[in-house]
Order: C-alpha cells, then sequence, then structure tokens
C-alpha cells in the first residue's frame, strides 16, 4: 500500500502522472490518497496530516510526501 499527501492540489495531471508511475513500476499496487490540498509550501500542515492519519494504515505501508518548501516562490 502506497499513500500520497501533496501541496499539488487537484486540478491538473500531477498527482494522476504520479500514480502512473507507480502503477507502472507495480501494476499492483493500492494507492491511496491521503490529501492533496495542502496548501503550498505547508511544510507544517503536511506532517501533521499524515501524522493524523499513518497509523491506521498497515505497517509495511509506504507513505509519499510531497510539500516543496519554495516551489511558486517568487523571488
Amino acid at each position: 500500500m502506497i499513500t500520497l499527501t501533496t501541496d499539488f492540489g487537484t486540478i491538473d495531471s500531477y498527482v494522476a502522472e504520479m500514480k502512473g508511475v507507480i502503477l507502472q513500476l507495480n501494476p499492483a499496487a493500492v494507492i491511496v490518497d491521503v490529501s492533496h490540498c495542502i496548501e503550498p509550501q505547508g511544510v507544517a500542515q503536511g506532517p501533521f496530516v499524515l501524522g493524523s492519519v499513518y497509523h491506521s494504515f498497515p505497517k509495511d505501508t509506504v507513505h509519499v510526501a510531497v510539500v516543496d518548501p519554495g516551489w511558486g516562490r517568487h523571488v
């Protein structure tokens, strides 16, 4: 089982692309979306959300979390 927690949002293809790559590597993978609505650069929110649910999954679950602290930041 693989869980996904990201700040990608749901209005584009990023989540589907991640799932496609996972399924190419393992077509039998079970993928669970924890959230894709973490606030952009939400480096505190991401661990909080994942931390609130990880204990509900089997011990061998792989938890993938992607929250980029600098993506989209204008300098």
